[in-house]
């Protein structure tokens, strides 16, 4: 098997170099701004978010709705000759004996431990299948009341955070436990400031007293970088679920990324789970999921 930490971190650093941030889209002109299963209709999380997505961009494809060759057999579908697979990853934790190898290295015994296998499934959009049922070839219609500000208000308000509207910068104060945003007219529109606003409650998810997020043992110096990739997926993933466009908060940190990506091939990985984390959090305590809604993380 190729490696597939390497593989997707390549793809998502030829994005980055590009100037592009894979995970933000346009989500107010997508009928489904979230990659689901058409058979399940459940979305897919973290990291295959963000990969789909990009697929279903690259590619031009009207849906958002993926299946499986199996799935799409079941369905009285089949996928059409010459078509390529996406490729999507699953977590789940077993008991093994650690490597050998590792131990011989640290000079630790052997022992049993929980670590996370991979595992991988292909999947194709419902664009690159024939023969399914009309009703998984349309696109989910989308809601002419919906009202994304109101979402994204709901979202701030569940949260409980306490936010400023003052000065003329956006961040999170840790040792007070603050938000500050300027005022709303000082942005050019409802989406710069729901997506800022978003953004820095991603932050504030990461407080010891709520998902306390720890980085520097495993990034060091990155860690501040790592955070505000956390941070800006985060938003990403929120915005998806307001229908507001996204928005690249901080384009300074993509040299950041860039390196920390370079570095550690599972970085991305680690952001987007973190990320799907805050965004859960935010969504649960909006009343907007339930906690059983809760997946595997890179499900």
């Amino acid at each position: 098997m190729n490696d597939i930490y390497q593989s997707i971190t390549d793809k998502i650093i030829t994005e980055l170099e590009a100037g592009t941030a894979p995970w933000v889209r346009p989500w107010s002109s997508e009928a489904d701004p979230f990659p689901r299963n058409a058979l399940s209709k459940r979305p897919y999380r973290g990291i295959n978010t963000v990969l789909l997505g990009m697929e279903a961009h690259c590619r031009g494809y009207a849906s958002n709705q993926w299946l499986t060759f199996k799935q799409a057999q079941t369905l009285g579908g089949h996928v059409r000759k010459g078509e390529r697979a996406s490729t999507i990853i699953y977590y789940e934790s077993r008991m093994v004996d650690k490597d050998d190898a590792e131990n011989l290295a640290d000079g630790s015994e052997a022992e049993k431990r929980f670590v996370p296998l991979i595992k991988l499934f292909s999947v194709f959009n419902v664009n690159q299948i024939e023969g399914l049922p009309e009703t998984y070839q349309e696109a989910p219609a989308v809601d002419a009341d919906w009202d994304a500000s109101v979402t994204a208000e709901r979202i701030m308000e569940g949260s409980g955070a306490e936010i400023c509207h003052q000065g003329f910068k956006a961040f999170y104060s840790p040792p007070n436990d603050l938000i500050y945003l300027p005022s709303k007219s000082s942005f050019a529109d409802a989406s710069s400031y729901y997506s800022t606003a978003l953004h820095e409650l991603c932050h504030w998810t990461g407080a010891t007293t709520r998902l306390g997020r720890k980085l520097g043992r495993r990034f060091g110096e990155s860690a501040y970088a790592m955070e505000e990739l956390i941070a800006e997926m985060g938003a990403a993933f929120l915005s998806a679920h307001c229908r507001l466009d996204g928005k690249l908060q901080h384009a300074s940190y993509i040299a950041s990324w860039l390196e920390v990506l370079h570095r550690d091939k599972r970085a991305v990985f680690v952001a987007a789970a973190q990320a799907q984390k805050a965004a859960d959090y935010l969504l649960e305590h909006a009343g907007l999921i339930a906690p059983a809604e809760a997946m595997p993380l890179a499900a």
